[in-house]
């Protein structure tokens, strides 16, 4: 059995493959079943989410790509931003993880949350996707050698960025400010 306690560089290349759904992600310590059948066990700092495209770096040396995969979940559209906006607040407002996407947002089933947002005017439907939410903005897991990995957040290719609303209206984009205190 492989064993991995640690993360490879997102450039390394891969000699297999972990897919699991976003549950078993949360997962910081579990013992799986690699794509090719080997078994893999692994053991991360606590609060650790495997995010899809994550590498683990195993104790031989093998780097295993992390895969999220495909699942049940509730998808999201409004018909214009500012109710899309509307509708991502009130999920975050409950600490629900959700995936944001060009002109939508995906989160796991949960039909409370789904007649709140036919309330709020939007469609909800039931999909089949891979699930990777937004992770949390200040938090971030480490290497074993102690220097900080990528942020929890993980920084999207620009292809990811929602650059226009569903209307074709560019939203101008505030630059990042660090607030001073006096």
């Amino acid at each position: 059995m492989l064993f991995a306690e640690s993360f490879a560089d997102d450039d390394t290349p891969a000699s297999d493959r972990l897919v699991l759904p976003y549950d078993a992600r949360r997962k910081s310590r579990q013992r799986v079943t690699l794509v090719s059948g080997e078994e893999l066990g692994y053991v991360l700092p606590a609060g650790t989410v495997l995010r899809h495209g994550d590498r683990l770096l195993t104790g031989n040396g093998r780097v295993i790509e992390v895969e999220a995969a495909s699942e049940a979940l509730l998808e999201v559209h409004a018909s214009d931003c500012l109710q899309l906006g509307r509708a991502a607040y009130h999920l975050g407002n409950r600490h629900v993880p959700v995936q944001l996407g060009q002109h939508f947002l995906r989160f796991q089933p949960d039909h409370v949350l789904a007649e709140m947002l036919l309330g709020l005017g939007c469609a909800v439907s039931e999909v089949e996707a891979s699930f990777d939410p937004e992770g949390g903005a200040y938090g971030a897991h480490a290497h074993a050698e102690g220097h900080a990995r990528a942020p929890a957040y993980r920084r999207r290719r620009s292809t990811d960025v929602i650059e226009a609303c569903p209307s074709g209206r560019v939203l101008p984009r505030p630059s990042a400010r660090i607030h001073e205190f006096k």
